[in-house]
């Protein structure tokens, strides 16, 4: 079912669960291979430095050193501009189920390759003792 990875991205239960519900969307290749790729772990046993839904996190661009606070929601969320990024973008797509001090990659919609490092991990909705979110 799920390919072990060595731990590269984990994703909780209920994210697996809500995200695989999300199917009647187009789901980004990017996330589909995510989805088909990950460990699954309850939302108690998840590691408070990897990025799940409604996680807040600081990413840095590889390229131009800029830092950026993002928070990881659902398409309907999803505000850029505020810094809420859906996770069916290719940013989003890129951030779910990894950890602090991996590197996100993706490709914009004209093609060209992005980069940033998870800097930080601001806020986990499991890591609070929120685990239904």
């Amino acid at each position: 079912m799920h390919k072990n990875l060595a731990g590269e991205k984990l994703l909780t239960e209920i994210d697996f669960a809500r995200l695989s519900k999300l199917r009647g969307v187009p789901l980004p290749a990017e996330l589909v291979d995510t989805l088909e790729s990950l460990d699954l772990v309850p939302s108690r046993e998840i590691p408070p430095d990897i990025v799940t839904m409604y996680s807040q996190v600081i990413v840095e661009d590889l390229d131009s050193h800029k830092r950026q606070k993002l928070t990881l929601c659902y398409p309907g969320d999803a505000e850029p501009h505020l810094g809420f990024i859906s996770v069916l973008s290719p940013v989003g797509a890129s951030l779910i189920g990894l950890r602090v001090g991996a590197i996100a990659r993706w490709r914009t919609p004209n093609g060209d390759a992005c980069a940033a490092e998870i800097v930080s991990l601001l806020f986990q909705p499991e890591a609070s003792g929120d685990y239904t979110t």
